[in-house]
């Protein structure tokens, strides 16, 4: 069964940077929910991006909240100021923490939402411990790293398998399930029946002519 309040959440990744107020009120106006913010930190993946200037900047323009997802090595010792510098989620990868719980609970004891990812190779049932201590789980559709990869096919059934953990948890209702990596509005058609409740979009909101338009098609309205 759909869920009829799904969310999107365009990746900041995908804007023009020279000019990244005018993005992020863009997709505000064309409908977003969230800004979801990649930091990369060229150790835990490859790339590069960004860290706490751009997020207090982009935080100074943004009325939406900012759906932040640390890959970085030191989870443990970084997330403390992530949320200091306006994240509202912040979601950290269970394969770098040393501790997910205790982050967890840090995060959520500083004001913000806890959120968990994992990469697509790492076996759900690693997150079972930590599901009664987050709000939000980040299930990567593609390998972390770099935007515009393809969607992987075995996503929908991860989510739908991770949506029954916290159904079988008794937290379901608290835990927000979101999706990241090549998602359109065709393979959001796959993912939507599948129990999730967050939508992370690059390209496909940022690369749309019309914003509104491809925002809506997302959500199937």
């Amino acid at each position: 069964m759909g869920r009829s309040t799904v969310l999107v959440s365009p990746s900041i990744l995908s804007a023009d940077f020279l000019h990244l107020a005018d993005e992020i009120r863009s997709v505000e106006a064309a409908g977003a929910d969230w800004h979801h913010v990649d930091v990369m930190d060229g150790h835990f993946v490859p790339n590069l991006t960004f860290g706490l200037p751009v997020i207090r900047q982009i935080k100074s323009v943004a009325t939406k909240p900012l759906d932040v997802h640390i890959m970085v090595d030191n989870p443990d010792q970084v997330a403390a100021s992530y949320v200091d510098s306006g994240s509202d989620w912040l979601t950290f990868h269970i394969e770098a923490s040393k501790d997910p719980v205790a982050l967890a609970r840090l995060i959520r004891a500083k004001g913000a939402k806890a959120g968990i990812s994992l990469r697509p190779a790492t076996p759900l049932e690693t997150l079972a411990a930590v599901l009664p201590y987050v709000d939000l789980v980040l299930i990567m559709s593609v390998n972390p790293g770099f935007g515009g990869q393809t969607f992987m096919a075995d996503a929908p059934e991860r989510i739908a398998k991770i949506a029954a953990m916290a159904e079988s948890a008794g937290v379901r209702s608290q835990i927000k399930i979101s999706v990241d990596g090549g998602i359109n509005p065709a393979t959001a058609a796959l993912v939507r029946d599948r129990g999730v409740d967050v939508l992370v979009a690059g390209t496909s909101v940022y690369g749309a002519k019309d914003r509104r338009q491809a925002i809506a098609a997302l959500k199937n309205q």
